[in-house]
């Protein structure tokens, strides 16, 4: 399965899962969240499924434990073309966070000269 980057998506953020490591999609998944994004939606087709449910347990029990909602998870299924040219049922999962508490304010810049 091809790696895809996070892109918009009607008004929100999608991360595709791939073959890299869980952490890194993690990271997106909270990078996105706390730049204002949302909902973010954590999408997974095939083999990558299972890594798409760790990345969601991860941000919410670990990282934004208590600060987003998850839901409401959509399965299905894609025909794709496979490699050798035939067509292919592909289960696919999306599964949406949306924030539920405010942004983190920022730090706030020093005024004047010390």
């Amino acid at each position: 399965m091809a790696e895809r980057p996070a892109t918009e998506s009607s008004g929100g953020a999608s991360v595709f899962i791939g073959t890299k490591p869980t952490m890194t999609y993690v990271f997106q998944v909270v990078a996105q969240l706390n730049s204002g994004a949302g909902p973010v939606v954590v999408r997974a087709r095939g083999n990558a499924i299972g890594k798409a449910v760790d990345v969601a347990e991860v941000v919410r029990r670990r990282f934004l434990e208590g600060q987003v909602a998850v839901g409401p998870i959509t399965i299905g299924t894609e025909r794709l073309v496979n490699r050798e040219g035939r067509e292919a049922n592909v289960s696919a999962i999306a599964i949406p966070f949306t924030r539920t508490t405010p942004l983190p304010a920022a730090p706030a810049a020093p005024s004047g000269p010390a």
